[in-house]
């Protein structure tokens, strides 16, 4: 049989507010980089109230990494210096590789309830590939497959495979998965993992149980679950419909350099990131 993962460690998101003032939940992000490698940071910037996100992400640098936004209720315009402008609704993501530079604003509307719901993650690239040429990639909600399995579990495959449909997103440096499941009352779900790959479940709906039955931490909504090593993941819903997040990717196990919206590998490139922009010479695509 499979071995299923077992729970190593688990997080709530903790307020704070980013951007021009926008107020959300850092899942994790700006401490303990090996812990959630290749994963650098989760913002779940789910709220109900304008006031709390309307001011937005005004323009900004990025370097080094790459931002994955996943938005479920509202929208988020984007535009940047590659000439690039969009907007992402509900089921929508953008996933931006910042690569050498980017210069970017993300603009949140709330829906006709004032909603605007959704999460964003960053990922490091590798050290070889920290300077790569920008890449900014807009995946409709039409363009995710939605796997319905037996037993009342169904799969929107943002990144990754299940069940033989594979997600939109594809030819990615840490070879992630990014999957949305719904677990219905009574059902459970199994999935095959990379072996060492860093792999984590973040609650969005209902209660659930994660790890091997009989031994499994159950959690509701905005709790984190980090995996431990094994091949399988397990969940099961806990007297509601559970819905979940599940991230893995590939570690990179090098060192972190990381100062706001750049994340090198060393001090000295960041000073030089820094100082390009303050020089009008930061985005290199092109060069």
């Amino acid at each position: 049989m499979p071995k299923i993962r077992e729970i190593k460690h688990v997080a709530q998101g903790r307020p704070t507010w980013e951007g021009a003032g926008v107020y959300l939940n850092r899942v994790f992000g700006f401490g303990e980089t090996s812990l959630y490698d290749p994963f650098l940071l989760l913002d779940d910037f789910r709220s109900d109230e304008p006031e709390q996100y309307v001011r937005g992400f005004p323009w900004h640098p990025h370097r080094g990494i790459e931002t994955i936004t996943y938005v479920l209720a509202g929208t988020v315009s984007h535009g940047d210096s590659l000439g690039n402008q969009g907007v992402i609704g509900p089921g929508d993501v953008q996933w931006m590789t910042a690569g050498s530079g980017i210069i970017h604003q993300e603009m949140p509307e709330g829906d006709g309830k004032g909603r605007m719901h959704g999460f964003q993650l960053w990922a490091n690239l590798p050290a070889a590939h920290k300077m790569m040429d920008p890449r900014y990639r807009e995946v409709k909600a039409v363009e995710i497959p939605e796997v319905v399995l037996e037993d009342g579990v169904s799969v929107k495959v943002i990144a990754g495979e299940v069940a033989g449909a594979r997600g939109p997103v594809r030819d990615i440096l840490i070879d992630p998965e990014y999957l949305d499941v719904t677990v219905l009352v009574g059902a459970v779900f199994r999935h095959a993992v990379q072996e060492g790959h860093t792999v984590f479940a973040y609650v969005i709906g209902g209660i659930g149980s994660f790890g091997p039955p009989h031994n499994g931490r159950s959690a509701k909504n905005r709790t984190l679950f980090l995996f431990g090593e094994g091949e399988e993941v397990r969940a099961e819903s806990c007297g509601e419909p559970l819905r979940f997040l599940l991230l893995s990717g590939r570690p990179l196990r090098e060192p972190v350099a990381w100062r706001g919206p750049i994340v090198m590998n060393t001090r000295e490139e960041l000073e030089t990131a820094f100082e390009e922009y303050r020089r009008g010479t930061f985005i290199k695509r092109n060069r």
